[in-house]
């Protein structure tokens, strides 16, 4: 039986990049993300591989968008068998005393309730299909351990989610739902190229990170994904080996 899996914010970086080697695993895709030519862009490469492809102009912060993205992954291909809960956001790099509430609140919008509303919809998906059961994997990021500078609202969602992941991971025995978490640091996606140039324009900033590859992140997920359900990858992390974490750098 043919897979589906489901990747949010699917039109670039790290989401683009796991669409594409899932399609390389044997998996058919449903694409989502805010912007729909980036997601016409990748459903052409995964239809390039021989899989098939639905891309879903979504808004993971939106809960009716979150219920349409679902009937539309229903109404083509009946079932979900793995969600990667990817879509995020990095907020300016401000001291929290300069960041505006409607800002933290947009960061929490996407990071936290995005990946809420689309966990929950796959939850209930994967409990009531037939065969039951799926799995989840959901993006911490290294900011889930370990915060950059400036960055609170993305390290504090972050953090967050490993407590939806573990939630999840607990609930989701019952009916054969397994639930990871995978942490990426420094993968070369125009978010950490954009982190990386700010660091390289300011006056006394530390000098740009080193990355890697973002398809080593790829790789991850699908493997991740390729296991059977009795099986499951509760925490990963994968990142740039010269990154400076744990007295690293």
């Amino acid at each position: 039986m043919t897979k589906i899996a489901l990747v949010t914010g699917a039109g670039s970086g790290i989401g683009a990049a796991a669409a594409v080697e899932l399609a390389r695993g044997g998996f058919d895709l449903v694409l989502a993300g805010r912007r729909p030519q980036p997601l016409e862009d990748v459903a052409g490469e995964v239809r390039a591989i021989g899989r098939e492809a639905l891309a879903v102009p979504t808004d993971v912060a939106d809960e009716a968008a979150v219920e349409a993205l679902f009937a539309a992954l229903v109404a083509r291909f009946g079932r979900l068998d793995c969600l990667f809960n990817n879509a995020g956001l990095f907020a300016r790099g401000v001291e929290v005393d300069e960041l505006p509430l409607e800002e933290w609140r947009f960061s929490v919008d996407v990071n936290l309730t995005g990946a809420f509303l689309c966990a929950r919809a796959a939850y209930g998906l994967m409990k009531r299909q037939d065969p039951k059961g799926g799995r989840i994997i959901n993006n911490g990021s290294i900011s889930a351990h370990t915060p950059r500078p400036n960055s609170a609202p993305y390290t504090a969602t972050k953090h967050a989610i490993t407590g939806l992941t573990k939630a999840l991971a607990l609930d989701g025995r019952a009916h054969d739902i397994a639930v990871g978490q995978i942490d990426i640091g420094n993968a070369e996606t125009e978010m950490v190229r954009a982190l990386n140039a700010a660091r390289a324009d300011a006056p006394g900033a530390p000098p740009p990170q080193p990355t890697m590859d973002v398809a080593h992140a790829a790789r991850a997920v699908a493997h991740m994904a390729s296991l059977p359900l009795d099986a499951n990858v509760l925490f990963m992390t994968v990142m740039a080996t010269k990154m400076p974490f744990v007295g690293r750098g």
